[in-house]
């Protein structure tokens, strides 16, 4: 820095040719660094994501996972869960805001009766009696997936998924499928296979 000071205050002393001299080496050192500074960034390489899925279910020795439906009840509830993390030269650290697409097999279809409201409200005695119920109509023939469609992770590289097969449903296999899309667009997946105890 002090040397460019230096010319600068004797660039009176200097001849014409010997400034042109000058401006070309500075220019040349300032294009030099900016090509430097591009090329950097054209080989930048995104890092590697690693996931894997936990069905959070006794699997058997042909790989097949196994859920018992809960006859008492018309949907059985579960939690998939899994785990997602950068990969560099590095480090590893959590994966925030992955998404993950779930599909599964199966599926069921709504009657024409969703559910019901009841209208409850205080007598001049402050209590509660129902005085009438309202019918939840118009869903006939809409299909109902047993797994909601898509999950983020979270902070900690955490994603979960919720799985309601129906008690219609025992004693089929159902297949899981869990996708996610890479930085180029690819889409990398896996299944796995659920049977309905």
């Amino acid at each position: 820095m002090k040397l460019i000071k230096r010319m600068v205050k004797n660039i009176g002393l200097l001849s014409v040719g010997k400034v042109v001299n000058l401006l070309v080496l500075l220019s040349s050192f300032l294009l030099i660094s900016c090509e430097d500074v591009l090329s950097s960034h054209k080989k930048w390489d995104p890092p590697e994501i690693t996931w894997n899925v936990d069905p959070r279910l006794n699997v058997d020795d042909n790989n097949y996972y196994h859920l018992t439906i809960d006859t008492t009840r018309w949907q059985t509830l579960h939690r998939f869960s899994g785990s997602v993390e950068y990969v560099s030269d590095r480090d590893e650290f959590p994966a925030e805001a992955v998404r993950f697409e779930w599909e599964s097999s199966h599926y069921w279809y709504l009657g024409d009766t969703l559910g019901y409201i009841v209208k409850r409200g205080l007598t001049d005695q402050l209590e509660y009696v129902s005085y009438d119920t309202i019918y939840v109509t118009g869903f006939n023939g809409m299909e109902v997936p047993t797994i909601n469609p898509v999950s983020y992770s979270n902070g900690d590289g955490e994603f979960n998924q919720m799985f309601a097969p129906v008690k219609s449903m025992r004693g089929d296999t159902v297949t899981v499928t869990v996708a996610r899309q890479d930085y180029f667009g690819e889409w990398q997946g896996l299944n796995f296979y659920v049977i309905l105890d």
